[in-house]
């Protein structure tokens, strides 16, 4: 599984670090980093927070 954030939309909202914490997190200076190739056994919690982005930043595809 690959996971891109279009960080041009992204409003940091957060939703994605509760549905994913394991993923998603804020740095320091609280902007969103992410694991953009996680396990596949953290697809459940990753498609929730994909469709927890108020403003659909997140898009999931195949493993590269």
């Amino acid at each position: 599984m690959r996971v891109a954030v279009d960080m041009k939309l992204c409003e940091s909202h957060g939703q994605c670090v509760f549905a994913a914490p394991q993923v998603f997190s804020f740095d320091d200076e609280e902007y969103l980093v992410y694991e953009p190739e996680p396990d596949d056994a953290l697809r459940d919690r990753v498609e929730k927070a994909a469709a927890a982005c108020p403003v659909r930043a997140i898009t999931l595809g195949p493993a590269s």
